[in-house]
């Protein structure tokens, strides 16, 4: 069995650093790991607030399943972030994008 490092795993299967493989990879990557994040974000409020996924739910008017998925950093859109952020109590959020400034999303 032979190891190799995991970046030149990722060059011979995606494309080096700078090609279009290789960036849209990093980019979806990235963008999974965002989502992840939001979810357990989401988990992490909605345990603190001692709320179970059903009623989370019911709250926005969605099935646990939908919650569960949420939380899995599956169908994260913002309309659905704001519908759940609010039903828990969180009354504004912003993006902050740097130099061209921060957006409210609520």
């Amino acid at each position: 069995m032979k190891l190799i490092p995991f970046e030149q795993h990722l060059d011979e299967n995606i494309g080096k650093v700078g090609t279009r493989e290789r960036d849209k990879f990093e980019a979806e990557v990235a963008e999974a790991v965002q989502a992840y994040e939001i979810g357990e974000l989401i988990k992490r409020t909605r345990i603190q607030q001692s709320l179970t996924q059903e009623e989370l739910g019911e709250r926005i008017g969605v099935k646990k399943a939908q919650i569960s998925r949420l939380e899995k950093g599956h169908n994260i859109s913002l309309p659905t972030m704001k519908r759940v952020f609010q039903a828990l109590g969180v009354a504004s959020a912003t993006i902050d994008l740097g130099a061209t400034g921060r957006v409210a999303l609520w």
